[in-house]
């Protein structure tokens, strides 16, 4: 097979997504990631967040651990209002197709050094998946590394919040979740009802990326490991069809 780029394995897997429902978003920096989220806050929400208020959740969002931060996803926030408190929420973990599914690429990122992401997956305007690519022919071991070199170097603020981490050269792809000591070792196949793996980038994206799917596995199948402070999971459904 004909070796295929980064940026057309990149379009192809953004139309998949597209015609699987995803909105396609344009976001170049931290500044637009910030603009969208309290856009996407308010129409999940069902409300219109003052600045002064949104500078509140985004406060509340900004401290704490990966481990903390993955917590902070799945509770509610109290903000107080003049007239009354109200409980923002970040994820609907029961009602997972009623979440808001979008796509971006090419988000760039500074930190000790800048970085641009290739394709980014937001749900309620928050990054939780990321997916890095490569071209055919080069191996899933230097996506993984350069994933750790991105969160060492610039993963930060919102950027915490990715669930899961998605590698990929069209022909292989694996997937893991997010914690502070990533493992290669922790990379998985997803497989078919058959146990076979699921190799194919196109037919991952139709599979486990699929919108209400992917909303169900960030909410049912990351474990939150309160004794080690870190996202667990995945080690037992890596062998579980879609």
């Amino acid at each position: 097979m004909a070796s295929q780029s980064e940026a057309a394995l990149e379009n192809n897997l953004i139309k998949t997504l597209v015609d699987g429902g995803y909105e396609q978003v344009l976001i170049k920096d931290e500044k637009e990631l910030e603009s969208n989220f309290k856009q996407q806050l308010e129409r999940f929400n069902n409300t219109t967040f003052t600045d002064d208020e949104f500078k509140k959740i985004l406060i509340h969002l900004e401290g704490g651990s990966i481990f903390e931060k993955a917590k902070k996803l799945r509770d509610q926030y109290e903000l107080s209002r003049e007239d009354e408190t109200f409980y923002v929420k970040f994820l609907n973990k029961k009602e997972w197709c009623k979440n808001i599914f979008q796509v971006a690429n090419q988000i760039t990122m500074e930190g000790t050094y800048k970085n641009r992401y290739d394709v980014t997956i937001l749900i309620n305007g928050l990054p939780l998946v990321q997916i890095e690519l490569k071209k055919r022919g080069v191996e899933l071991k230097q996506a993984f590394k350069q994933i750790q070199r991105y969160q060492l170097h610039s993963f930060h603020n919102l950027f915490n919040y990715v669930q899961i981490f998605v590698i990929s050269n069209g022909v292989n792809t694996k997937f893991f979740s997010n914690n502070s000591e990533l493992n290669y070792n922790f990379t998985f196949f997803w497989k078919d009802k058959n146990n076979n793996n699921i190799n194919n980038l196109e037919d991952f994206a139709t599979t486990f990326l699929e919108k209400c799917h992917l909303s169900k596995m960030i909410s049912q199948y990351i474990v939150l490991n309160e004794t080690k402070k870190y996202t667990d999971g995945f080690k037992s459904i890596s062998v579980l069809c879609c």
